[in-house]
């Protein structure tokens, strides 16, 4: 099992800049990748950033040049640095780890309750 808590999300204006964080938890040495998804109401969740184990990372093209995902596994932390924000980013910001289950020995997405973005036109 892995426990991820998101935190980090805000209001903010057109052009401005948010750190979102997630903690992680439980079996930290089954985790292969670590990310970021969002969900806006109405919509479906959509794939923003991972970084895995190795240090690469990939970004929807959405978000290129502007959001930063980071991982310091000294304290178990993922960041999401977003920057020159638009009012598109608003959703519901999840963390997600993709982990080995010792149970079934299979690869499972564990998920954050979610950190709320709005950005404010």
């Amino acid at each position: 099992q892995v426990q991820l808590v998101e935190s980090g999300g805000d209001l903010v204006q057109t052009g401005g800049s948010l750190r979102l964080s997630c903690v992680v938890s439980g079996n930290i040495g089954g985790i292969r990748s670590i990310g970021w998804y969002r969900q806006a109401p109405g919509k479906q969740r959509d794939f923003v950033a991972t970084v895995s184990n190795g240090g690469s990372t990939n970004y929807a093209d959405s978000v290129k040049g502007r959001f930063t995902i980071s991982r310091l596994n000294a304290n178990n932390r993922v960041y999401l640095r977003m920057n020159s924000l638009k009012p598109e980013d608003t959703a519901v910001y999840f963390c997600n780890a993709e982990a080995l289950s010792p149970m079934t020995m299979q690869y499972l997405d564990y998920w954050g309750q979610g950190t709320q973005v709005t950005v404010s036109s």
